[in-house]
């Protein structure tokens, strides 16, 4: 009998966002892996640190963040043999990851190296972007309105023609791509629509205007644009 792998989100940030399954798996769990940048601290982790057991084997996975793929797909391939390892001795084994595992997540990459093998199961978390239209108190969309999702690092000429073609866009992965997409979006002259969140649920998360955004955004940032009335009221 081999072990079972389990794809955990742990929403954006905030422990008590953690989903009351997702919490079940990683308290019981015997074997928890996740990924953290090169010589850094896991994100993942530190959001779920209480529910670990302190007799939980864990299998950290370093990724270097490059624009290159390969480096990172050589993390992965090392990551899912050692998860390979212990369910094939029937461990089951929780894959930590932030937000939702499907949603520009992490565990995708082992889900594709691994499922063919193994039993898979999806547990889905709080995503960064519904995160960040609560604190900013932003409906996303209403009737029939439809939602674009962009991530930042896009040429400057496609953010500007799929925001211009939108009606409500969330725009991820801001980070160093602030200024680019701050221009992107004056000159469309739709500053006075977009909402800028930075580390959304977590005690230093920061809610501005994006005319009042600051210069430098960490990764975990985000633009939340909603052009026209406001179609719930």
């Amino acid at each position: 009998m081999t072990g079972t792998l389990y794809g955990v989100g742990l929403g954006p940030g905030a422990p008590d966002l953690i989903t009351l399954r997702a919490a079940r798996l990683i308290q019981g769990a015997k074997v928890v892996a996740y990924p953290a940048l090169v010589g850094g601290e896991s994100f993942a982790r530190s959001i779920a640190a209480d529910l670990i057991s302190v007799d939980a084997n864990e299998i950290l996975m370093e990724v270097p963040m490059t624009t290159e793929r390969g480096p990172a797909q050589a993390a992965y391939d090392v990551g899912a043999a050692q998860i390979a390892d212990a369910l094939e001795v029937g461990q089951d084994v929780v894959v930590l990851c932030e937000g939702d595992p499907f949603f520009y997540g992490s565990f995708m990459y082992l889900y594709a190296r691994l499922s063919d093998r193994f039993t898979c199961e999806v547990v889905p978390g709080v995503t960064s972007i519904t995160a960040c239209a609560s604190v900013a108190g932003r409906p996303l969309v209403a009737r029939n309105e439809r939602l674009t999702v962009l991530p930042g690092p896009l040429p400057e000429d496609e953010l500007r023609s799929r925001i211009a073609g939108a009606e409500s866009v969330a725009i991820m992965k801001v980070g160093r791509h602030l200024t680019k997409i701050r221009a992107v979006i004056s000159e469309l002259g739709l500053v006075e629509h977009a909402t800028y969140i930075e580390r959304a649920t977590l005690q230093n998360q920061v809610v501005l205007p994006l005319r009042d955004a600051p210069e430098n955004a960490p990764y975990f940032s985000m633009i939340l644009l909603t052009k026209g009335a406001d179609p719930w009221l």
